[in-house]
């Protein structure tokens, strides 16, 4: 079993930074491709960011390319989330989630995928 906790998450202006950490506790997450996901009011949740196990390979939606970087520290068994010149349309609730991992490359845009999920934290971005 995998606890996933977010934090970092806030009110912030846009073009404004914040910083998500995903912290695990109960297993190593050097066995996961992670991934954050977000959920705005009345909308589906939506694939953000996703990391494979060993660090190498990242992915992001095209709405946050070039804004957003996943990272991790597997030594920390912590998940990171950074974005900058954040938009109002970013706002929504920020989850993280651990994907048991076939491969070191693998990853999954489909929260299908996903096993243990965090209990979000909410990021607000005002105009």
């Amino acid at each position: 079993q995998v606890q996933l906790v977010e934090s970092g998450g806030g009110l912030v202006q846009a073009g404004g930074s914040l910083r998500l950490s995903c912290a695990a506790s109960g297993r190593t997450l050097s066995s996961y491709a992670m991934g954050w996901f977000r959920q705005a009011p009345g909308k589906e949740r939506e694939f953000v960011a996703g990391i494979s196990w060993t660090g190498v390979g990242t992915y992001y939606v095209d709405s946050v390319k070039g804004r957003f970087t996943i990272s991790r520290d597997n030594a920390k068994n912590t998940v990171y989330l950074q974005m900058n010149s954040l938009k109002p349309e970013d706002t929504a609730v920020y989850y993280c989630a651990a994907s048991l991992a076939p491969s070191g490359s693998y990853y999954s845009t489909n929260p299908r995928a996903y096993d243990y999920w965090g209990q979000g934290t909410q990021v607000t971005v005002s105009s």
